[in-house]
């Protein structure tokens, strides 16, 4: 069996949510990572992970010798697509590679060595971890290098009130109500409270809550960035330098990694919330992770255990393989 050395291969598609998460696990582990970003062709893609006829020919000609042996150690994937290599790994490597799959794959997890889906999918199974909220990168190391990146950020006045903005999803429409009480959230924050206010949207933000939110910022101290034409992506160093967060209900990956940072956050949350979203939320206010702007119950962290728990399987798999 022919065997990478000690390597890691994270395994996703371009979306940038999937990648954060299967690359903050992998580099915990000590290991050297390869990072494939692989998109299956059709009928693979309409199918996977349940596809696995065909091996590589799932994958266009160009990405075929990506996926090839030497195998690795380890394989991390993270959504749908990446699933279906990671279920592939495991075969093709005779059981050799140790595969982790984040996200519920929607078929048996027992197709992996270990699924790791947050508590909110209810997923179940003698191979699942159950986080509360998504992986991702951020401790105090990391934030530490953030604010060294954006050393401006910590100039604005305080208390610096950050705001993320994410983008409509099904149950959650963002319409032009929403943006507006959103834009008056931000300036009563501000109002209240002094200082300055630090908003980054995303790609998925559309332009009528880009507007809303920058009409009731326009005469505030701080910044907006909109896109890649305002320059460097400020995220990182909103996470750094924020006294608060203000973060939209929609997206899990940015409510975990503003639950991290360990300051007060809050949501403006339209209502009803979806059924699985609304398990999520509850699970933080419950938590003290997520509230109306009172005290913070310390950094929601999870990533680090995850990883510990991840090094110890492959340990217990391949004795001679330092993954700590």
């Amino acid at each position: 069996m022919l065997r990478s050395a000690g390597e890691c291969w994270a395994i996703t598609d371009d979306a940038a949510g999937n990648q954060r998460q299967a690359l903050a696990l992998a580099e915990r582990l000590a290991m050297p990572v390869r990072h494939l970003v692989l998109e299956p062709r059709a009928p693979w893609s309409w199918f996977a992970p349940r596809l696995l006829s065909g091996g590589r020919l799932a994958l266009p000609a160009a990405q075929r010798e990506l996926f090839a042996p030497p195998w690795p150690v380890a394989a991390i994937g993270c959504g749908r697509a990446a699933a279906l290599f990671t279920r592939m790994l495991r075969r093709l490597s005779d059981g050799d590679c140790f595969t982790v799959q984040i996200l519920d794959p929607r078929i048996d997890p027992g197709e992996w060595d270990l699924v790791i889906a947050p508590r909110h999918d209810e997923l179940a199974g003698p191979n699942v971890l159950h986080p509360v909220g998504s992986l991702n990168p951020v401790d105090d190391a990391w934030l530490d290098d953030a604010r060294e990146a954006f050393p401006a950020l910590g100039e604005l006045p305080g208390p610096r009130l950050g705001v993320l903005l994410g983008g409509p999803r099904r149950g959650i429409p963002m319409d032009a109500g929403y943006a507006r009480a959103l834009g008056d959230a931000v300036r009563r924050q501000i109002a209240g409270n002094g200082g300055s206010a630090m908003v980054v949207a995303s790609r998925r933000t559309p332009s009528s809550l880009c507007d809303a939110v920058g009409h009731a910022v326009r005469d505030l101290p701080g910044l907006f960035w909109r896109g890649p034409s305002d320059g460097p992506n400020p995220y990182p160093g909103v996470l750094g330098w924020a006294n608060r967060l203000l973060v939209t209900p929609d997206s899990v990956n940015m409510l975990s990694e503003a639950c991290a940072v360990g300051c007060p956050v809050e949501t403006l949350a339209p209502a009803p919330l979806p059924p699985r979203i609304a398990s999520f939320h509850r699970t933080l206010r419950d938590g003290g992770w997520l509230g109306d702007g009172g005290p913070a119950a310390g950094p929601l962290r999870e990533t680090a255990t995850l990883a510990a728990r991840v090094s110890q399987a492959i340990r217990a798999r391949h004795p001679d393989i330092d993954a700590s």
